[in-house]
């Protein structure tokens, strides 16, 4: 095989036949791309030639189950993706259009020992994507793309006889009986549907219905031109949408999900718009009543209150904090053993007896339902309002190209290590400790803390606050983070601030 070009120019006789990637495509845990000004259909198809090969190294039985979320050229790239694992021998089990969970979902219902998904998950569009996963319920970490990576822009990957075509119907509708099963919500509950008219469209709105939840719809039409924003429920756009429609309706909460499907926002009965650590903390609560001494995992960029709370503390639930990413949090969640993973972008992996491992907002969904179904008397606001009082920024995004922002990063966190060693304050508080997993996690002595780390798959870094004391609070440990960050030239403006 040819060694792809990093850069070929469009509308030229080489972009339609030769193969071209832009390495940076190949991220810790997913491979992302524009499309297609990073990447052609001929990359396309060596990016699936070599996903096979790496099968075969690996001694991974020949078997793939693909899918596509909703996006005007998602088939275009599926067929290039699967036309290239065929290359490499591979037994293609094509499950159709799906949300990333269908495809995680489809690798247990079809017993198929992979899975590859044509996504570019919530970015805008003009993105695509693969998040790709041989060890259910895992998908590819750094080790598995570094490899990957590899073999596609070496030219390694093997043509190999044998690869095969199957289109396998029904899995849409094994998704949805599964995560239904035997459920039927015993209170009336009226909930807005969001799906900012991406692919979840085609989900959601059935499966409230199933269960018995009235169903108001918000955006719940198919349309890969994202008329009214881009579906993605971490992003304050969505949030404000799904709060207006809450407060005029009168509907006892809001789910919203983002363009494939495996992560869930939630708005409750006031439009309070909820960040998913503190419903990921709700759910902790109510979930560590039914199983004790329960283990969950939080992502570095969450609340503390998996750690401090309580009610959590009382029921004998512990937290792990680990590095960001759904591919990370995933194999943490399995590695230990944990009950579920929480994620503040709106990942949560509720893991056996709930669900298993893998992460799917319409799972996260039937649970939030059945846990309200559980309190008949409450409000989601009252559980909100539960909660130990915290004041958290959004995670916010400043600008650092691919090409700087590990570098960028490392000058960042040996800044901040040095100022911690020396003493120094962040926010007109001590530093308690520096946590380095994954970028910095800065803990100050009220249990106060902010976080820089890099983005895993956007040309940003992310930067998260929280306070338990107050808004200023807040707002002074972002201004004396975002001091240091402002030292590195390379960083840029915020996509948000607070």
């Amino acid at each position: 095989m040819v060694k792809p070009h990093p850069t070929v120019a469009p509308n030229t006789w080489s972009f339609l036949r030769d193969a071209m990637i832009t390495p940076t495509g190949f991220r810790e845990y997913d491979a992302r791309w524009k499309y297609p000004d990073d990447i052609n259909l001929p990359g396309i198809t060596a990016l699936g030639l070599g996903l096979g090969t790496q099968m075969h190294r690996r001694g991974i039985e020949p078997v793939i189950a693909v899918g596509n979320d909703y996006r005007d050229y998602s088939l275009s790239i599926k067929n290039a993706l699967m036309l290239g694992l065929m290359q490499a021998g591979i037994h293609v089990k094509d499950i159709g259009p799906a949300v990333s969970p269908m495809a995680y979902f489809a690798q247990f219902h079809l017993d198929a020992p992979a899975v590859a998904m044509v996504t570019a998950s919530h970015n805008p569009n003009g993105w695509t994507g693969v998040k790709m996963g041989f060890e259910r319920p895992l998908t590819h970490g750094p080790d598995e793309m570094s490899e990957l990576r590899d073999i596609v822009l070496n030219g390694e990957g093997v043509p190999r006889a044998g690869g095969q075509y199957e289109f396998v119907d029904g899995v849409r509708e094994a998704y949805l009986d599964d995560l239904v099963g035997d459920f039927k919500m015993s209170r009336p509950l009226k909930v807005v549907c969001a799906t900012g008219n991406g692919t979840a469209a085609a989900f959601a709105p059935d499966l409230f219905e199933r269960i018995g939840v009235e169903v108001v719809h918000s955006h719940t039409e198919l349309d890969y031109s994202f008329p009214h924003y881009n579906p993605n429920p971490e992003a304050m756009e969505m949030l404000h949408d799904m709060s207006k429609t809450v407060l005029a309706t009168g509907a006892d909460l809001a789910l919203g999900f983002d363009g494939d499907g495996d992560r869930c926002g939630v708005v409750d009965d006031e439009g309070e718009e909820i960040f998913a650590d503190k419903v990921g903390v709700i759910m902790a609560r109510d979930l560590s009543k039914l199983h004790k001494d329960a283990l969950f995992v939080a992502d570095v960029k969450s609340t503390g209150l998996f750690a401090s709370d309580p009610v959590l503390q009382k029921n004998g639930a512990k937290a792990d904090y680990w590095k960001t990413g759904h591919s990370h949090m995933k194999r943490r969640v399995k590695e230990l053993g944990a009950l579920a993973g929480f994620e503040k972008s709106g990942h949560y992996f509720l893991a056996e007896p709930i669900g298993r491992g893998y992460d799917c907002g319409m799972r996260v969904a039937v649970e939030i339902c059945k846990l309200m179904d559980r309190n008949p008397n409450a409000k989601m606001s009252d559980l909100r309002k539960a909660l130990p009082r915290t004041w958290a920024t959004p995670t916010m995004s400043p600008y650092c190209a691919d090409t700087e922002k590990y570098a960028a990063l490392d000058r960042i966190v040996a800044k901040i290590t040095a100022h911690f060693e020396q003493g120094g304050t962040i926010g007109g508080r001590a530093i308690k400790d520096v946590v380095t997993v994954n970028g910095a996690r800065i803990i100050l002595d009220n249990g106060a803390w902010g976080l820089v780390r890099a983005s895993s798959n956007t040309p940003n870094l992310v930067v998260v606050c929280e306070s338990p004391e107050s808004e200023a609070e807040m707002r002074n440990i972002f201004a004396d983070i975002d001091a240091i960050i402002r030292t590195e030239p390379s960083v840029g403006a915020y996509d948000q601030t607070i």
